[in-house]
């Protein structure tokens, strides 16, 4: 299935979960906030919630900074 991750289309698996991509990324351990179509998803939700052909996902790194 294709979806869009952070603007560019991208191939996964019919029964990724946006978790499984999160680790796939190797993006896990650092702080990131994911937005698919439009929605925040909270961390503890990205487990349950799978892709779906067409999805528009955006996976965006915490800077700090002062």
């Amino acid at each position: 299935m294709e979806i869009t991750l952070n603007g560019e289309k991208r191939t996964v698996s019919e029964t990724e979960s946006l978790a499984a991509l999160i680790e796939h990324l190797d993006v896990g351990k650092r702080r990131v906030a994911v937005v698919r179509n439009g929605d925040v998803i909270r961390r503890e939700d990205c487990a349950s919630t799978h892709l779906t052909n067409g999805d528009t996902v955006d996976i965006v790194h915490m800077v700090g900074g002062g």
